[in-house]
Formats: C-alpha cells, sequence, structure tokens
C-alpha cells in the first residue's frame, strides 16, 4: 500500500512548553494533599507523583538529580491472534480452568449495501483462549447459528436479531456483592439498526465466560459512546467510576444541534450502583476530564481517541489514546489518585511504540488496560493495525508487549547518589519489600526516620545491608533491628540510590502462624 504519512516527532521549539505544561500538571495532580499519616496497608506503593513521596534529591544537587523515568514495554514480536480485524480487547488469566481468556472486538466486513451506506464493518465480540497466553486459539462454539464464519467464536449477540451488534468488551473487576452471583462480568456496547432501548452501554453476567444469556444482560446507559468504555469500583469514593466519551451533548444524535462539536475527549461518568440507569441523575451526567493541551497541539494530536482505565493498587492507570485525526493513533500512560486529576509524563513516550515501518502495527495501537501478571512482569495485550484510521485499506491484529512487574516508572539515583524520602506513613507491620534495579553499579540503602526526619536507632543508612541486585522483591534488612518491629508506629523511608531504580515499595503480609510473607 503507498505510504505518504510522516510519523509524528518531538521537535526542540517543544521543550520549553513542556517544561510549562509539567509544572502545571504536578499543581493539579497536588491539588488534593493526602492526609498524613497516611495508612499503606500492605499494597505497592508507587513512586511516580507526591502522593507518597513527600521530596527527592541528590547528593550533588548542583549538577545531579533524582529522576523520574517511564519505562516502555518490549514486544513480543509477531501477533498472537490474526483474522476477523480484531480491535479492542480484554484478556483474563482463569486460574482455575488452567486458561487465559480473550474477549475481542471482531470487525467482518459489511456487504455491499451496508457499505455504501457507511457502514464499513460488522462488529461482535468474540472469544479465544490459550494455556500459555501466546499461543491463542478461537473455538468452534456455534452459539448463534445465523453467524456463518468459520470458526464461529461469537459470544455476544442476539440470535434472530443479526443486527445486533456489539463492540468494546471489558471484562468488570468489581466487589462481590456487585456481582449477582455471577463469575464473570462484562461491559459492552451494543448498537445496530432498529434496536431502540437496546442499543447503549450494556452489563451482562455469566459463570462459564462463554455463554452470556439476554436476561443476564442490563442497558445501563443509553449513551453513544463508541469506543472502550470502562467501569472500575472507587472503594475510597464509594461509588462505580466510567470512561467513556462524552457524546450526549458532542455530537448526539437525534438531536438538533448548531455545532456537534468534537465528542473525542475523555469524560467521566460516576454511579452508586452498577445494574443501573446510569443517565437517571442529570447531575451524574458524563463530564469532562481531559482535553488535548499544548503539546498535543504542537504534533497536530487534537483529539483523544478515549481512556480505556482501571483501578488498581489506589490507582487509576488510564491508557490514554491521542489521534492525529485521520491517521496515526499510539496509546500513552496517564495515572491519576482520584480519577479527576490526571498525570502525563513530560514527553509523552507511548506505552507500546509504533512497529517499523510497513509492520503490521505502524501506524495505530490501541493498548488494553487489563494487564494480566505473569510471574515478575506484566503482560500488556493490544490491536495494532498497518493502516491509517480513515480508511478501510488496513488490517489489524492483536500483538502482546511485556513489561517489568508494577514497572511502568521508577525513580532513578544518580552516579552520586540521591535520596526519595516519603511522607509520614502509618507503618502496618511486616518486612520492608522493595522493587528496584540497581544494574551493574547500582546501589539501594534505606534509613527509617521519625516524621521529623530523627534517624531510628539501628535502622539508619549504616545498619542497612547494601542491595546491589535486580529484584521485583527484594526484602530490606538491617544488621540489628526489623522495621517488622515499628507496627503501628509513624515512619518516614528514606531511600537512598546510586545508579539504582526503585520501581515500588511494600510492607509485607506476615502469616502469623508460620511467620512467613
Amino acid at each position: 500500500m503507498s505510504r505518504r504519512l510522516r510519523r509524528p516527532t518531538m521537535t526542540s521549539i517543544q521543550l520549553p512548553l513542556l517544561l510549562i505544561i509539567v509544572l502545571l500538571q504536578a499543581s493539579l495532580a497536588s491539588a488534593q494533599l493526602p492526609v498524613e499519616p497516611l495508612d499503606i496497608g500492605h499494597e505497592p506503593q508507587f513512586l511516580f507523583d507526591g502522593h507518597i513521596v513527600d521530596n527527592h534529591w541528590a547528593i550533588r544537587y548542583k549538577r545531579q538529580a533524582v529522576t523520574r523515568v517511564f519505562h516502555q514495554a518490549t514486544k513480543h514480536g509477531e501477533p498472537v491472534l490474526k483474522g476477523d480485524q480484531p480491535s479492542f480487547l480484554w484478556v483474563v488469566r482463569d486460574d482455575q480452568a488452567g486458561l487465559f481468556r480473550m474477549y475481542y472486538q471482531a470487525n467482518f466486513r459489511s456487504d455491499v449495501a451496508d457499505a455504501d451506506a457507511g457502514r464499513k464493518y460488522t462488529t461482535r465480540i468474540a472469544y479465544a483462549e490459550s494455556k500459555d497466553g501466546v499461543e491463542w486459539t478461537r473455538p468452534d462454539l456455534g452459539l448463534f447459528a445465523f453467524h456463518k464464519t468459520k470458526p464461529n467464536n461469537v459470544v455476544i449477540a442476539r440470535e434472530g436479531q443479526p443486527d445486533f451488534e456489539a463492540a468494546g468488551p471489558v471484562i468488570l473487576e468489581v466487589p462481590e456483592e456487585d456481582r449477582r452471583g455471577f463469575r464473570w462480568l462484562m461491559l459492552y456496547r451494543a448498537k445496530g439498526r432498529g434496536l431502540g432501548e437496546a442499543s447503549g452501554i450494556h452489563v451482562a453476567g455469566s459463570n462459564d465466560g462463554v455463554r452470556w444469556k439476554p436476561e443476564d444482560d442490563q442497558v445501563i446507559a443509553h449513551l453513544h459512546s463508541d469506543h472502550h468504555n470502562t467501569i472500575s469500583w472507587d472503594p475510597l469514593r464509594h461509588e462505580f467510576v466510567m470512561f467513556c466519551r462524552a457524546k450526549h451533548i458532542y455530537r448526539a444524535f437525534g438531536e438538533e444541534m448548531l455545532d456537534t462539536g468534537a465528542s473525542r475527549r475523555v469524560a467521566r461518568f460516576t454511579s452508586p450502583k452498577l445494574w443501573t440507569d446510569w443517565m437517571a441523575q442529570e447531575d451524574r451526567w458524563p463530564q469532562t476530564v481531559l482535553v488535548p493541551d499544548e503539546i498535543d497541539s504542537e504534533k497536530h494530536f487534537n483529539f483523544f481517541y478515549g481512556m480505556p482505565t482501571v483501578h488498581r493498587h489506589g490507582v487509576y492507570w488510564g491508557f490514554l489514546e491521542p489521534f492525529r485525526m485521520n491517521d496515526f493513533i499510539q496509546t500513552e500512560l496517564a495515572v491519576s489518585r482520584d480519577g479527576v486529576h490526571f498525570t502525563r509524563f513530560a514527553d509523552r513516550p507511548p506505552i507500546i511504540p509504533y512497529g517499523k515501518e510497513g509492520s503490521w502495527d505502524d501506524e495505530m495501537i490501541f493498548a488494553s488496560p487489563g494487564w494480566v501478571e505473569v510471574g515478575d512482569e506484566w503482560w500488556i495485550y493490544y490491536s495494532g493495525w498497518d493502516g491509517p484510521h480513515g480508511t478501510t485499506d488496513r488490517t489489524g491484529a492483536i500483538g502482546l508487549a511485556k513489561i517489568r512487574k508494577e514497572g511502568f516508572v521508577s525513580m532513578r539515583g544518580p552516579a552520586g547518589g540521591g535520596v526519595v524520602c516519603t511522607r509520614v506513613l502509618r507503618w502496618p507491620g511486616g518486612d520492608l519489600i522493595v522493587n528496584a534495579d540497581c544494574g551493574d553499579e547500582g546501589v539501594l540503602r534505606v534509613r527509617i526516620s521519625e516524621p521529623g526526619r530523627k534517624p531510628i536507632a539501628s535502622l539508619n543508612y549504616d545498619d542497612c545491608e547494601e542491595f546491589r541486585g535486580n529484584s521485583v522483591s527484594h526484602q530490606v534488612k538491617w544488621k540489628d533491628a526489623s522495621i517488622s518491629a515499628l507496627k503501628d508506629k509513624l515512619v518516614r523511608l528514606e531511600f537512598y540510590l546510586q545508579n539504582a531504580d526503585l520501581y515500588t515499595f511494600r510492607a509485607a503480609v506476615v502469616d502469623s502462624r508460620k511467620g512467613k510473607r
């Protein structure tokens, strides 16, 4: 195919503007300061913002600095699933069945009449499975006789209603009391001619992950948000949070509007209940939370295609999709503690880079935020395309990229050493576990201090056993004392990093019966 597009790159004139935007984002991110002492429990603590970190500095501060470093995922290589033009997807690991389960939007080319009417594809939600997450098969389920493509692996449809189309599957992670007894819950969007009240965003339940019955399916929002919408449960706000497009006021269908506006923005939508009409309360309708800024405009990425998001480890992980109309789309990371104020990274690095010119994923990448933990890695599945958004002259496939567990962002100490100091924490008990990489010449030590930064006896830097390795779960030890003895005490952790990256830290869970974490 003919190639006339020029890949977007960062220009030198953007650098001063970058600093301004970064400072602005930092002020927004700290709009709601955490209340100290922080009760951290036993979750991993991420260091990418000012929530846990109170300060950081280099020992030789005139020439060096402790820096925040973004780490890209590494591609597995060739696609893991091809055919039926797969796009938006979600993968879960089912340990009970010994399977990886993939739900994806299959896009089947429409017939000539539909194509003439502007309908290029018919979308179905299909299913694939794998024992190792790399080699995938499409089982011939045959659940819907009207679907003639083989293997017939469609799992969301309506028998006798071939115009009922489904798109953008998401497997929900919600509290047990909101599951209605179902092992699996799926969020998806239904569309099609003549659907009426069935059109919109649905929640469906299933006990085997394959059969999704109409009677276990409910429309929760009559919203034309044609993207990968996601819902997370926020345990602090006690509400469900959806990220979607605000198409109820921009590009609203069937309404008279002077200017439909730009709908490709990220909107936030909340409800205290999952199985309900989210649009019933007008004061809870979608509100815009992210629009492109000056840095995006400089590269002509003037739209956000969407931002599928998960809430894990106390963090909203948004997989933001900057869109250059009408060709390139990439996926970058946006993070938030409250689901309202999101931090983006200075040079806007993609989570997964474009493939080389002429490769299968060289123009559009849609990464799924529902990563799967496999050993010491997070596996990120994504759909890639070899052509621009504005044409059907392109082929899609699903790929796999891998990143270190908890490894999107690290704090890096310089050659002369530096310190990352936390806010005041209430230590929950247990040993201190760090996810850190000291490379070939680096070193990490930790000092435990009182809230006023007075070092605690026997838990100073000189007492700490140096760590010079690379581990996602290294136990920090001191010669003659243990942090586990400080249960419920107020402390600061001061990490000394020299040529070393610190990704996360956490308090180990102790089994009181065995004394093991």
